[in-house]
């Protein structure tokens, strides 16, 4: 059967992108809250470049497994094993490696227009995030500590800190304090995806938690980085880094608890943990937005 329009937008895996909205939010609202006014048409370029940067990881990430074999042997689940795309169609295999080095070309054509605009500040973060990028499925999934942090470096570090610098002329103590929510969940995020996936990427030679020191290890991480991520909004706040209606982004707290006990009770039945999975995207994508919100009703 011949490829389809949704076959080639299936492989980017819009429906993740999402993420980029709620961290760039996060970032946004941080610069807002302490400039009370931001350039929306350089928002804009920002979460292109968050886009597309998130986009690619998706796009090489399905050619490297396809590549290695991961891809064949995973159960696929909404959330995790990859789109797909080309176990139904292998002749996409050439344009899952150009439109994911296209993409990744883009983020850092949007990087270099900030720095000619800006200065050499945002560079160090950029270069972060390109690496983070392309080196993510070939080299950090077979190192156990970056491939648990690489995740949240990139949506949390980079994407978050770097929309407050960009927008707020600046580092700040409000931009870090808001990446820290991403960097702990998004690492979690993929944490708990691996969960499922242990075997096929214990063959395919990765080296993370999971494979290294087992499920009960990566509940224990996971519940660990939930904490953090509240923790870090509790300090904050406390801190007077951030306005005290960020308290907001608590309200996921419920949530989150719900799939820690999930992956200690269930970490090895799918069925089980599936939904927690699901649980857990709504956390990453909902806990950044009420944070930013926090900070916009703030000003």
């Amino acid at each position: 059967m011949k490829a389809t329009i949704k076959d080639y937008i299936g492989s980017v895996r819009p429906q993740f992108l999402l993420l980029n909205i709620s961290c760039v939010a996060a970032g946004a609202s941080a610069a807002f809250w302490r400039k009370g006014s931001i350039i929306w048409t350089d928002a804009a370029l920002v979460l292109l470049g968050a886009v597309c940067a998130h986009a690619s990881v998706n796009l090489l990430n399905d050619y490297s497994d396809f590549r290695s074999g991961i891809d064949a042997m995973t159960i696929r689940t909404p959330f995790s094993g990859g789109s797909g795309t080309l176990q139904r169609h292998p002749e996409l295999f050439g344009y899952m490696l150009k439109m994911g080095l296209f993409t990744a070309a883009v983020t850092a054509a949007i990087g270099v227009y900030f720095i000619r605009s800006q200065g050499w500040t945002i560079a160090p973060l950029g270069i972060l995030g390109l690496l983070l990028v392309l080196f993510y499925t070939p080299w950090l999934t077979r190192t156990q500590s970056l491939c648990l942090v690489a995740p949240g470096l990139g949506f949390g570090t980079c994407m978050v800190m770097g929309t407050d610098l960009v927008l707020g002329g600046g580092y700040s103590a409000a931009g870090f304090a808001a990446s820290m929510v991403p960097f702990f969940l998004v690492s979690n995020l993929l944490l708990l995806n691996q969960f499922p996936d242990l075997e096929p990427d214990r063959i395919g030679r990765r080296r993370h938690l999971i494979i290294e020191h087992g499920i009960r290890a990566g509940a224990v991480i996971y519940a660990l980085f939930s904490a953090g991520a509240y923790l870090s909004i509790i300090i904050a706040v406390a801190a007077e880094v951030l306005p005290p209606l960020c308290l907001l982004a608590l309200l996921t707290i419920p949530l989150a608890v719900r799939a820690t006990m999930v992956a200690f009770r269930d970490g090895t039945n799918l069925p089980k943990l599936a939904p927690a999975m699901g649980i857990n995207v709504i956390v990453n994508l909902l806990t950044p937005v009420l944070l930013a919100a926090g900070m916009f009703l703030s000003i």
